[in-house]
């Protein structure tokens, strides 16, 4: 008996002994990185170029593209952007939005940055590119203009998936373009907690804010496969240094090691250098994987009659969608500004130029260049971007059509979505045409401007045709709305 006693203990003795040498077993891969902020000169780095799971410093990319698409006037802060079942049913983190809910744009931004919210990330990335897998390649286009060299996004918000990867390098990368591209923002990421119109929610990075010195952001992530990660950036005088960590063992022994990482930073880099700010990023011509690379203008009407070219048809229906969901963002409209109307009738040429150019206008322009930046959320007007008013314009912009054809089958209609440009609301109806061809072929398709956004329906259906509509496109998660001949 005793010496059975002798035998465990020297087991748990030699495990301990091995635990203490060894530390935990990890499944995610370590990476650090270490640079001094104002220059971008690297301090140190560990295996910085493994190509990793990022997990939630994804949402460091969703909120810098959130940023640009403010600043170029594509979306406002105040913009309320309707939530889809898609990213109400992303799991936790999450802010608890709910399908058909609408919620301002600047709400979904503080739920990213501060909680980390997936739904919200989503809702961010749907409501600037019209769906998640749109967005994700904006995502890319944008880290290969900052120079992220090996990173891959296939979502808004992080969660593990196959492809999904960046480096400790390229979030480092990251996180120094938001601090100096969007200083106006930055304060978001340094709030222990935040309103979001549902609550107060609390900052997962608050432990390292509370404990380091000068700590002020700015992202954590989280999976299984990720480990534990974080991007942290502190300022101690005129030295900024950013550390970034992929792989922790635990929130602890990560957060333990950032500060480590800081501290190797600021003992490392000179009390004085010069700030080399990057300035925003140079998109290539045409716009990469968004350019359009044919006209996606609907074709004329085959005869349905005529078997072979309605098989032909329905064999070029996937080449169609995936045409109309490579459509680019075209030019924002700017703050205050009205776009040109146009009727075009199907089969009609491109115009050369919009049929606007030949009204006589008169107008009154003002422009903006106030620099300055204020602490809180801004909208675009309030971080230097020039604008152009029109205060007024004669005649007023005429109802937008885009298929002249008369309602045949009655007073009902399907509305498809509200959005911020009439090429948007364009390019929605054109894919809910492809994808519900026979449902809606006899169908007009409009857009109406009302209160600033553009409202993409298509009309002249019966009561039973539109309700069945909508329940097809809802099936395969595409808001839509039946309107009777009474609402308008």
């Amino acid at each position: 008996m005793i010496r059975f006693r002798f035998s465990a203990m020297a087991v748990v003795s030699i495990l301990y002994i091995f635990s203490v040498c060894a530390g935990p077993i990890s499944a995610a891969p370590y990476a650090a990185m270490v640079i001094d902020a104002r220059t971008g000169e690297v301090l140190h780095s560990r295996n910085a170029d493994a190509r990793l799971h990022p997990a939630s410093l994804t949402k460091m990319m969703t909120l810098y593209i959130a940023f640009e698409a403010v600043r170029q006037g594509e979306i406002t802060l105040d913009t309320r952007v309707r939530i889809s079942q898609n990213a109400a049913n992303e799991p936790p983190s999450k802010l608890g939005l709910r399908a058909g809910q609408r919620i301002a744009l600047r709400y979904l931004i503080r739920a990213s940055a501060v909680k980390s919210a997936n739904d919200a990330a989503t809702a961010i990335g749907e409501a600037i590119s019209g769906s998640e897998a749109a967005f994700a390649r904006r995502m890319n286009r944008t880290a290969v203009a900052l120079g992220m060299t090996r990173t891959n996004f296939r979502n808004a918000h992080g969660l593990t998936r196959s492809g999904h990867l960046s480096t400790a390098r390229d979030m480092t990368t990251m996180g120094r373009r938001l601090h100096y591209d969007y200083p106006q923002y930055y304060n978001l990421f340094s709030r222990l907690s935040t309103d979001t119109s549902m609550g107060q929610v609390r900052n997962t990075n608050r432990r390292v804010l509370n404990a380091y010195r000068g700590a002020d952001g700015i992202k954590t992530g989280y999976t299984n496969a990720a480990g534990w990660n974080l991007v942290a950036s502190a300022r101690r005088g005129d030295v900024r240094i950013i550390a970034t960590v992929f792989g922790g063992r635990s929130g602890a022994t990560r957060n333990a090691r950032v500060m480590e990482l800081l501290d190797m930073g600021f003992a490392r880099a000179p009390s004085r250098a010069p700030v080399r700010t990057p300035g925003f990023p140079a998109y290539e011509e045409p716009r990469g994987p968004l350019a359009v690379s044919r006209s996606v203008r609907p074709v004329p009407r085959p005869d349905r009659s005529d078997p072979e070219q309605m098989l032909a048809l329905s064999e070029g229906v996937a080449d169609a969608l995936a045409e109309a969901e490579d459509v680019g963002n075209e030019t924002p409209l700017l703050p205050g500004t009205r776009p040109a109307p146009r009727l075009i009738a199907e089969g009609d040429p491109e115009p050369d130029a919009p049929v606007a150019a030949n009204l006589a206008l008169e107008a009154t322009v003002s422009t903006s260049t106030d620099p300055n930046a204020p602490t809180e959320m801004a909208s675009a007007e309030d971080t230097g971007a020039r604008f152009i008013t029109v205060t007024s314009l004669e005649p007023p912009a005429p109802r937008i059509i885009t298929r002249d054809m008369s309602p045949t089958a009655g007073g009902w209609s399907v509305r498809v979505g509200a959005f911020n440009t009439q090429r948007e609301a364009e390019h929605r109806l054109l894919q809910v045409a492809i994808r519900e061809m026979s449902m809606l072929s006899a169908a007009e398709r409009k857009i109406d401007l009302r209160s600033g956004q553009f409202e993409a329906e298509f009309s002249g259906l019966s009561e039973q045709r539109a309700e069945l509509t909508c329940r097809r496109l809802r099936a395969q998660s595409i808001d839509c709305d039946p309107v009777s001949p009474s609402s308008g």
